[in-house]
């Protein structure tokens, strides 16, 4: 094999590694937004009970001593 097909076989085999290495790191990627976004749902629901359960004690009524005090 000439020096020159030698260098074109190296590259093509190098182009093969980066391309599977970049297709799993966007397998990767994509796995991973899904779970922050999953997280970011989480953090919302855990919000909106957060601050209806804060809703819910503001509305409480003041806290008095009974009448036998």
């Amino acid at each position: 094999m000439s020096d020159e097909q030698s260098r074109i076989t190296k590259l093509e085999e190098t182009v093969a590694y980066q391309a599977k290495t970049i297709e799993e790191l966007s397998d990767q990627l994509a796995e991973q937004w899904k779970v922050v976004e999953q997280t970011r749902q989480k953090l919302d629901r855990l919000t909106e009970r957060f601050l209806t359960l804060e809703e819910q004690s503001l509305e409480a009524p003041a806290i008095t001593k009974p009448p036998h005090f």
